[in-house]
Formats: C-alpha cells, structure tokens, sequence
C-alpha cells in the first residue's frame, strides 16, 4: 500500500504543470493573497493538487509557511490534507509536528489520516512531543491517535520527550499531558532502556518523579 502511496506522489507530481504549480505556489510564497484567489478561481479542480518541485502540494506549501487564510480557502475547496511531498510529509503531519495549530485544527476537521507517518516512522504526536509544542500535543490526544505508536528509532512520543528534550517545564508538562492520554511508561527503546533510565541519566529530576509517580520501573 504504502509503495502504491508513493507511485500516486510521483505521478502526481510528474503530471503537474510547472507554469502553473509555480504560479500558485509563487502567490503563496509572497503572500499574495489577491493573486493566490484569482489563480485558484480559474481552475481550481487543476490546481488544487499541483506539485512543485519537491512534491508540495499548494495546502503542503500553505501549511510550512503557516499562511493560514490561504490554508482554509484550499481546505474548504477540497484540497487533501493527507498528501505527500517527496519527504513523506503531508499538511496534517506537517501542521502537527510544527506546532502549526490553526491548520492542523482543519486537517483534523477534514479527514487527517491519524495513523499517517512520517519518514521516520513516527505519527504527528512524536515530534510534537519532541519539540516542545504543548498545545499540539493536547489537540492530538483529544484524537483517536495512538499515544504508544512506536516509530522506527524505536521511541514513542513519551520517550522521544526525555530523550530529546531539555528537561524543562515544558517537556516535564508534555509528559504529564501523555500519560494523562494513556502513554505506557514502561515501554523501552530498541536497547531495553525504559523512559525513566534515560530520564535518570540525564538528572532530570522532575521528570524522573512524574514518571515515577505513574508507575515507571
């Protein structure tokens, strides 16, 4: 399936007319809103699709540059919120990991494919996680997304936010907010070390007693 997924992107983007996905894309790189409208009124069932030259689709490149009007005019006109450039990202799973909240709150309300992934593996939840971005991760654990998916480095959301976190505040809250939603403390990475041996390792001590106080070995 996943093979077929990646045939469709590259046809996609093969078929796609480079006079026409710059255009649009160009309106939406500058801002233009007046010119991204007239574009897409002349023919939207052709443009809404275009690819440039990384595979974007014009919601995709919307979503990156967080060009919100221009995000929720696509949206409403039917663009696909699960569509896949050539790193494998689509408007949904790019919203989610970058904390782009508005956008991600429409891909959600059109049909997001939670169990989508990333290159490496990992749903919208881990890097969100990760990154710090606190809001997101409460917006995706209102969703049916699984909070113990296992990305290919291994992690889940909850270790990938001791591992590659500061410590910090926001981290420590992002942890409370996944156990909270279900995440298990207790699954290990690929070398058996559980979330609260890393925490430990790290001296990151807040961490280590919320993790503790959930039943963490």
């Amino acid at each position: 399936m996943e093979k077929l997924s990646n045939l469709i992107t590259l046809v996609g983007i093969l078929m796609a007319s480079p006079a026409q996905a710059t255009s649009l894309h160009d309106a939406i790189s500058n801002n233009d809103f007046k010119g991204f409208k007239a574009i897409l009124a002349s023919e939207k069932d052709k443009l809404l699709e275009l690819r440039d030259e990384l595979g974007r689709t014009p919601l995709l490149y919307s979503t990156q540059l967080n060009r919100v009007e221009m995000a929720k005019i696509l949206i409403e006109n039917g663009a696909d919120v699960n569509a896949r450039d050539a790193k494998h990202d689509t408007p949904y799973l790019y919203a989610g990991a970058e904390g782009k909240n508005e956008i991600l709150a429409m891909t959600l309300e059109k049909g997001a494919d939670l169990k989508s992934t990333n290159r490496y593996g990992g749903t919208a939840l881990i890097p969100a996680a990760e990154k710090g971005h606190l809001e997101t991760v409460k917006m995706l654990l209102k969703t049916k997304i699984n909070v113990n998916h296992i990305n290919r480095l291994g992690w889940t959301a909850l270790l990938e936010a001791v591992i590659l976190s500061d410590g910090g505040e926001t981290h420590q809250k992002i942890i409370q907010e996944l156990i909270k939603g279900g995440a298990d403390v207790n699954i290990a990475d690929k070398e058996g070390v559980t979330p609260l041996q890393h925490a430990q390792r790290r001296n990151y001590t807040k961490i280590v007693e919320i993790l503790k106080a959930a039943g963490a070995r």
